[in-house]
C-alpha cells in the first residue's frame, strides 16, 4: 500500500473518477472544500451558542479567551468547516437569538457552488494620457488592434476615452464621445460585436447611450453606478453592468485612503450599489473590487487574497491590476516591466474566485490562463 497527497480543485470529478456511488459524489464533495469565515461583533451569547453547535457537528470556532463568561458583550470569532458542516450549522442556528437567525442565511450563501468561464478582458483606451502607453490606439488603428486582440484570445474589448489613473481630471460628455465615435462606429460597420462582447469604460450618458446602441453589450462604471441616468441607460438597452468600487473620485482617491475594515465596507458598498441596480431593473451585473481606486497596497493586498468573499452576492467577479503601480510598490519597476507581476495577480485571483481578467496583455493573459485551466484540470 502507497499513498501520496492532493490538491482537489473539482471535487465531483475526483470522485467520479474513483468510481464512488453516484449518491456519495455529492455528499463526499461537500466534506472536501473547507470554509473560514471571519464574524465581526457577535453578541457574547450567539458566540457561545454558535461555539457549542460547531463542536458538535465536528467544526470549530474560534473564539477570544473570556467567551464562555461573557467578559465582553460583542466579540469577533472564527467559523472553520466544510461545506456540509456549514450547511448543517444554517440549519441549528436558524431559530437561535442575538442574531443568529441572519448568520444562518449568510452561511447559506457563502456555500452556493458558483462556478463560471473565466473571460479575458482587453483594454484599448482611445485617450493619450492613459497611464500605459501600449493601450493606446486611435480609429485609424482600432479594426488592426481590435482584430488583433480577437485572435489573441480576447472574450470582452473594454474600450474607453477618459484616464482614471491617481491625479486624473474629468474631461466633458462631448469631448469624450467625440473621442471614441468614430471607433465605435467602426465596430458597428465591421459588426466585432458579433465576434466578441464590447465594453464601454465610462460613466457618462451620452456615450454609454451611443455605444449600446451601437452594438455594446457591458457598462464599466467606475462610479458604481454613482448616476441615476447610467442606471436608466444601460436598464433601457438590458445591458450588463461593471460595478466598481472607488473611494472618492481620481483626483484624490490615493490621499491617504483609509477604511474601518476594508473587506466589510466594500461589502456594504456592493449591498447597496446591488439594491440601486436592481430598483432600475438592471439584474445582469458584476462587481469589481477596484484594485488601486482609493486603496493603500495593504488593501489592494488584502482584497485579491479574500476575493472569494465577494462570490457571495451571486455575481461574477472581476479583476483588474494590470500594470498598476501596487508592483511598483512589491518590488520596483517601470510600467512597461511589470507584466510578470501583473500574471501573477491576476492567476492568483482567478484561483481565489475572480472570473473576468481585466488587462492590457491579451494574448499573454490567454496563454497563462489556458495552463491554469489545464492544472486545475487534473485531479
Amino acid at each position: 500500500m502507497r499513498a501520496y497527497k492532493i490538491s482537489i480543485s473539482d471535487a465531483k470529478k475526483v470522485y467520479k473518477n474513483l468510481n464512488c456511488d453516484s449518491g456519495g459524489i455529492s455528499i463526499l464533495s461537500k466534506k472536501s472544500k473547507l470554509h473560514t469565515l471571519y464574524i465581526k461583533d457577535m453578541h457574547v451569547g450567539a458566540a457561545n451558542i454558535l461555539k457549542q453547535d460547531a463542536l458538535s457537528i465536528g467544526a470549530e470556532f474560534a473564539v477570544p479567551t473570556g467567551v464562555i463568561v461573557a467578559k465582553e458583550k460583542l466579540v469577533d470569532g472564527i467559523l472553520i468547516g466544510t461545506t456540509k458542516h456549514f450547511e448543517l450549522l444554517s440549519r441549528k442556528e436558524l431559530p437561535q437569538p442575538f442574531g443568529l437567525k441572519e448568520l444562518s442565511k449568510t452561511l447559506k450563501k457563502f456555500v452556493k457552488e458558483q462556478n463560471y468561464e473565466t473571460k479575458i478582458m482587453g483594454v484599448l483606451n482611445a485617450n493619450e494620457d492613459s497611464f500605459f502607453s501600449g493601450s493606446r490606439f486611435d480609429d485609424k488603428q482600432a479594426s488592426f488592434r481590435i482584430e488583433s486582440m480577437i485572435e489573441d484570445g480576447a472574450n470582452i474589448i473594454d474600450i474607453g476615452a477618459v484616464s482614471s489613473r491617481p491625479g486624473s481630471q474629468t474631461v466633458e460628455d462631448s469631448v469624450e464621445l467625440e473621442r471614441v465615435k468614430s471607433i465605435v462606429d467602426t465596430i458597428y460597420t465591421n459588426k466585432y460585436f458579433e465576434k466578441v462582447d464590447f465594453s464601454i469604460d465610462s460613466y457618462s450618458p451620452l456615450v454609454i447611450d451611443y455605444v449600446l446602441y451601437k452594438g455594446f453589450k457591458i457598462v464599466n462604471d467606475i462610479t458604481g453606478l454613482s448616476n441615476d441616468e447610467v442606471c436608466n441607460v444601460s436598464a433601457k438597452y438590458d445591458a450588463q453592468v461593471v460595478i466598481m468600487h472607488m473611494q472618492n473620485n481620481p483626483t484624490n482617491m490615493q490621499d491617504n485612503p483609509e477604511y474601518e475594515n476594508i473587506m466589510l465596507d466594500l461589502d456594504e458598498y456592493f449591498k447597496t450599489q446591488i439594491q440601486k441596480a436592481q430598483s432600475f431593473g438592471i439584474n445582469d451585473i458584476v462587481l469589481d473590487v477596484g484594485i488601486g481606486f482609493g486603496k493603500t497596497l495593504e488593501h489592494n493586498l488584502t482584497l485579491l487574497k479574500n476575493m472569494e468573499h465577494f462570490k457571495h452576492f451571486g455575481y461574477e467577479v472581476l479583476i483588474g491590476a494590470s500594470r498598476k503601480s501596487m508592483i511598483d510598490k512589491i518590488t520596483p519597476c517601470e510600467i512597461q516591466d511589470r507584466l510578470p507581476g501583473t500574471l501573477a495577480i491576476h492567476l492568483e485571483a482567478v484561483k481565489n474566485g475572480a472570473s473576468i481578467v481585466r488587462c492590457h496583455d491579451v494574448k499573454e493573459h490567454h496563454q497563462a490562463l489556458k495552463v491554469l485551466e489545464a492544472i486545475n484540470s487534473i485531479n
